[in-house]
């Protein structure tokens, strides 16, 4: 069988070890297309990048089979912009920006489910504090990733200090969202929002969890559901489990008022995800957020318990067949969850656990990979895309028995894995 030649934007080591451990990706040679360096540049040039790509397809000598990739933004805009001309399968540029553009998601959400939360549109630069919703909110740019510049608001003085963030930042992915912007005729609606302004949405509360799937031969179809486990008393993430504990009339609600908004968002041939929240108590479901893709944080989940990471799913999309599991393969452990180790203040990272010691704990527990964020000689607050009150130090993923396992192999790993700060070092010690 002749190999495919399949293009990853952004193309990481970690990925590219899963791609090539996943049937379709054993038959394939993965091409990197773009850097993360690149693509994750303080002053990205949406323009230049799609330039640079398309100079590395034309010069390839060979066939492209697929162009890929599971990164948020930019990688999810590039994809369609780069199959179209070449004719490969691909989501539509216009159903991804739906996707994307926070308040054009959620008006198109509204024809469609009830299952939303309260939401208007906050301009920076006549910022006014909503009345619907009303505090508590959430306010975020109209385009982020990872809650990045996500902020919760109580009171008018949390709004102003979080308009003058905002401002500061939302620029960052704001000034090249726009240039995607003006590769589509926007509704009117949207095109006076543009990619800079914020939205303000009423805070949810309740169990978090997701919903994974495809949108493929315009049908949404949901093959996943995971649980989102935030540390106690905060709004960030410990862990992100699969599969769900929730009951199983609450996953077919969520899926299905995740494949109706998938559909009315018109996004094909793509993989996506919708977070919810659901308050047991009021037996109520709300829609978070809406991705046009696959998590690549959850595909070890999917190794560990399916036997294939659903990488395997967006290749298969990206190269024209049906994202099926091959049948008769089968994951290691009944339940795994990723978990993130965080430190909740700044720091100056003097010290990560090596090479060497990292080894020594995947080796000693089973069912245990871990990746570590930061690099000594590194501020916590200079680290790519963290949210607004905590900061990554590692990502371990645990495969258990059942969830009491895997919480004692993640304290385990704690205790094993050493990391150092200094709260201010001297200007020349760095």
């Amino acid at each position: 069988m002749k190999r495919k030649n399949v293009f990853v934007l952004g193309l990481d080591d970690h990925n590219h070890e899963i791609l090539r451990r996943t049937p379709t990706g054993s038959q394939c040679d993965f091409h990197a297309l773009s850097t993360l360096e690149d693509l994750r540049s303080e002053r990205l040039d949406i323009e230049k990048i799609i330039a640079d790509a398309e100079r590395t397809l034309n010069e390839f000598d060979g066939t492209v089979d697929a162009i890929v990739g599971y990164w948020d933004f930019p990688v999810t805009l590039l994809v369609p912009i780069l199959c179209a001309p070449r004719g490969l399968p691909s989501a539509t540029l216009e159903s991804v920006v739906r996707c994307e553009h926070k308040y054009w998601s959620r008006l198109l959400q509204s024809e469609v489910v009830d299952e939303y939360p309260a939401f208007s549109l906050v301009d920076l630069n006549d910022p006014t504090p909503p009345t619907e919703p009303g505090y508590p909110f959430w306010l975020k740019p109209v385009k982020s990733a990872s809650s990045e510049l996500a902020f919760r608001i109580e009171n008018d003085k949390d709004f102003d200090e979080a308009i003058e963030s905002l401002r500061e930042g939302v620029g960052k992915m704001g000034r090249p969202f726009e240039q995607i912007l003006q590769r589509i005729d926007l509704p009117s609606e949207i095109a006076e929002a543009g990619g800079n302004s914020c939205l303000a949405e009423g805070a949810l509360h309740g169990l978090q969890a997701a919903v994974e799937g495809y949108t493929y031969n315009g049908e949404a179809v949901v093959y996943a559901t995971l649980d989102s486990v935030d540390y106690p008393g905060s709004s960030v993430f410990l862990r992100h489990q699969y599969p769900s504990t929730l009951p199983e009339g609450v996953r077919r609600r969520m899926a299905s008022v995740a494949t109706r908004v998938m559909e009315k968002l018109g996004l094909d041939d793509s993989l996506f995800s919708v977070e919810f929240f659901y308050d047991p108590v009021e037996d109520d479901l709300r829609v978070l957020e809406v991705n046009p893709r696959h998590s690549q944080t959850h595909a070890p989940l999917f190794e560990l318990v399916d036997g294939a990471a659903d990488h395997e799913r967006m290749l298969r999309l990206g190269l024209g067949e049906a994202p099926v599991l091959p049948e008769g393969i089968s994951g290691e452990y009944p339940v795994a969850a990723e978990w993130y180790l965080r430190r909740f203040s700044d720091g100056f990272v003097s010290r990560v656990p090596t090479p060497e010691e990292i080894a020594l704990v995947e080796k000693t527990v089973p069912g245990v990979r871990i990746r570590v964020i930061p690099r000594e000689g590194l501020r916590l607050s200079e680290l790519w895309a963290q949210d607004s009150y905590s900061y990554e130090l590692a990502k371990i993923v645990i495969g258990g028995a059942d969830e009491n396992e895997m919480l004692a192999k993640y304290e385990r790993c704690v205790e094993e894995l050493t990391f150092e700060f200094e709260e201010s070092p001297a200007a020349d010690e760095r």
